[in-house]
């Protein structure tokens, strides 16, 4: 879990538009860690989370492309059903609202990365690290139980 810098990239609703940002990318060896684009009549948003943030502004600057920052929460899941509610819950619980989410497959180890921009970014990863810890601890005291009967 980490927190990252997101771009909220403003382009004209186009063909060719995305492919030309996205080569320059490639071209400039930007490697995008997670994307989602949405649209509407007059502009299309990418919103995206690259590898290299710096080299990133250094792309969108040559391509004279409008763009916002933001942090948000980049968080580690296994690649499977409920990965992501249980996160969802345990924000809820602890009074975070979550704005937005988006994933991505191939993340290390097959799992996957969720992207949530969340109201509180410090609180949230609190939060979710001490669910990580109490799960660690949980499952430990389980297994210890199992391996002594």
């Amino acid at each position: 879990m980490y927190v990252a810098s997101q771009f909220s990239v403003f382009m004209v609703n186009k063909p060719g538009v995305l492919a030309r940002a996205l080569t320059e990318f490639a071209r400039e060896r930007v490697n995008i860690v997670a994307i989602t684009m949405m649209d509407s009549a007059e502009h299309g948003v990418m919103r995206v989370v690259f590898e290299d943030p710096g080299r990133a502004r250094d792309v969108l600057a040559k391509l004279n492309m409008p763009y916002n920052e933001t942090d948000v929460l980049c968080v580690n899941l296994a690649n499977k059903a409920g990965a992501l509610a249980t996160v969802a819950e345990k924000l809820a619980k602890g009074h975070i609202n979550i704005s937005y989410a988006y994933c991505t497959a191939g993340a290390k180890g097959g799992r996957t990365t969720g992207v949530l921009k969340v109201s509180d970014v410090k609180k949230a990863m609190k939060l979710l690290e001490d669910h990580n810890k109490e799960s660690r601890d949980t499952s430990a005291v389980r297994h210890s139980k199992s391996t002594r009967a």
